[in-house]
């Protein structure tokens, strides 16, 4: 290929992110400089399944003293230091259109996805998964029936570097009284796609993806694992539902499955890059609720935003240009997915592989 001849696997670019409208600067070439900047410690290798001091292990007390049930599975309860507040009075400030706040109401709730201490999904059993699967769809369920909720986040940040606050593998669920930033843009970019082709802007997307294959992590019956082609965290990936359903709690038994199957494959494939407990935060994006509409423009999926860069030890920063301009990024999503592809799917403790 000639020098002067546009190459996106070379040459710098920007990419769009068709689900929000914004753009992320690629730049294949700088993978190559040398890194001379921060390097953080590897997270433990191993841990006990039980910790006496620990605020999520099984019948120990939490921080505001109350004390966990003897669980033997996933488990969800209210978080003690919740952001939002169930009881937060209306009210707000409005000076001139300069000064503007408004109250906030809302529930957070924490998942703990297993009694043991030691365990992150890769690790889990896929009837364990599943019982978090299970329990994501109730607490859903439960807090789409609260009138004023209009969105309910349900998220983990997994990693020290994350700052996760307890080690105890859990997620987090934060339902607000309005519909946040990142909702509103995906909203909007969907419901525009909707109303032009008919058609849901994510199985437009899937159906090019799977047909180009290059981007492609993993795939089941129901759901595939994707590097988007718009991705800024170095390894950031997606889950999309295969089929056009709008939030977690229309899926069928088969297709929740098939959510712990991918959901384990995508994960034990990030701990095995690096062979480390892969740090990232992740999130599902579904629907706004008790708003008067039905979302049919509204395409379930989930996102993971790993921040590892070169090795379990370098970690890729939005500093800079990144957070006064737009993302960047260095390797290519067709490189990180090719990358992860190829990866076993048996989790590098286990595999005979990585002895």
């Amino acid at each position: 290929m000639s020098e002067h001849t546009f190459d996106l696997t070379a040459h710098p670019h920007t990419r769009l992110n068709i689900l929000t409208g914004e753009w992320v600067l690629v730049s294949p070439h700088r993978s190559k400089r040398p890194w001379q900047g921060k390097v953080e410690a590897p997270g433990l290798a191993q841990r006990p399944a039980y910790v006496e001091d620990c605020y999520l292990c099984p019948g120990n007390h939490r921080a505001d003293g109350t004390q966990n049930a003897a669980y033997d599975g996933p488990i969800a309860f209210t978080n003690d230091f919740s952001a939002l507040l169930n009881d937060t009075p209306s009210g707000g400030a409005n000076e001139d259109g300069l000064l503007v706040a408004r109250s906030q109401k809302g529930i957070c709730r924490v998942i703990c996805f297993s009694p043991r201490h030691d365990l992150t999904l890769p690790e889990m059993e896929m009837p364990d998964i599943r019982k978090v699967v299970d329990l994501w769809q109730n607490e859903l369920k439960s807090l789409a029936a609260v009138p004023y909720i209009k969105y309910i986040q349900i998220f983990e940040n997994k990693g020290e570097i994350m700052g996760c606050s307890n080690p105890h593998p859990h997620g987090q669920i934060w339902a607000s009284e309005d519909v946040p930033m990142e909702i509103e843009k995906e909203t909007r970019q969907q419901r525009n796609y909707f109303q032009q082709h008919g058609r849901s802007l994510l199985s437009a997307y899937l159906e090019k993806e799977l047909k180009e294959e290059v981007r492609i992590i993993a795939q089941n019956e129901h759901f595939v694992a994707v590097v988007p082609f718009w991705a800024v965290w170095p390894y950031e990936a997606m889950i999309i539902s295969r089929r056009h359903v709008q939030h977690i709690m229309q899926f069928t038994d088969v297709e929740k499955d098939g959510l712990a199957d991918i959901l384990k494959r995508l994960t034990t494939r990030y701990d095995n890059l690096f062979q480390t407990s892969f740090p990232y935060s992740a999130g599902m994006h579904q629907m706004p609720f008790n708003d008067g509409e039905d979302h049919s423009e509204w395409h379930w999926h989930m996102h993971f935003y790993p921040p590892l860069l070169r090795s379990a030890t370098v970690k890729k920063f939005m500093v800079g240009y990144e957070m006064l301009a737009h993302p960047q990024r260095d390797i290519t999503p067709e490189y990180a997915a090719a990358r992860l592809r190829e990866l076993p799917e048996v989790h590098y403790k286990t595999a005979e592989v990585f002895a």
